[in-house]
């Protein structure tokens, strides 16, 4: 009986055991991606002024730099603790590591990394199901395959509308935003047309066209 006994608390105490249990919060960690998420951002968006002047070719150059720098940061971190869930850097923090992770698009090997991780987190509701299925469009089109929900966009510069890029079995994408947690795409369209007329307004306006395109929404 004590045999027993000592070999039960010898296996409850091994690290082994610790290896289902959730991850303790890291609040270095997060703050760390909450950081490069910043300049991941300014990167993407290019809302300063001083990078604006840089010109087109030397723009793109800055972005794939601050791309390719966190890029290196975020290896780190899976090769640290795996995918860092809600459990290790909380919702946020998990949020921003895939932020940068698809703009990751030079290393397509290391986005499919993240999705390989990403997906062992969903069952233990531990990772954003609608990050997984953007990451996972943003994969299939960067391997020149059509996309499964339409998360990526493209505009219909004439008529002010978002259009998906390449879509597998369009008939079927509610059915298949819907199980991962996705608004109906004509609503996701539509919203983001009217994005891009905001954005735009002055240029478009210059156009003749005072109004997104939009499609029909079905309750």
């Amino acid at each position: 009986m004590k045999k027993t006994l000592m070999w039960l608390i010898m296996v409850l105490s091994s690290p082994l055991c610790c290896i289902a249990q959730s991850k303790s919060f890291n609040q270095s960690l997060a703050d760390s991606l909450a950081k490069w998420a910043v300049l991941d951002q300014t990167a993407a968006g290019i809302i300063d002024a001083r990078l604006r002047a840089l010109g087109t070719t030397r723009l793109q150059q800055y972005r794939d730099s601050v791309y390719a720098l966190n890029g290196q940061r975020l290896k780190g971190v899976i090769r640290r603790y795996g995918f860092p869930g809600y459990d290790l850097a909380g919702k946020k923090g998990s949020h921003n590591f895939w932020l940068m992770a698809q703009h990751c698009d030079k290393d397509v090997p290391f986005q499919r990394q993240v999705l390989k991780a990403m997906k062992a987190e969903l069952p233990k509701h531990n990772a954003d199901p609608k990050d997984y299925a953007n990451l996972t469009d943003r994969v299939l089109l960067n391997t020149g395959q059509k996309q499964l929900y339409g998360t990526q966009l493209t505009y219909r510069t004439d008529s002010c509308q978002a259009i998906p890029k390449p879509l597998r079995d369009s008939l079927s994408v509610n059915t298949r935003r819907k199980a991962i947690g996705l608004e109906p795409i004509e609503a996701n369209l539509n919203w983001m047309s009217q994005l891009h007329f905001d954005m735009n307004k002055a240029a478009y306006e210059k156009m003749g066209i005072h109004a997104p395109k939009l499609l029909p929404e079905h309750p």
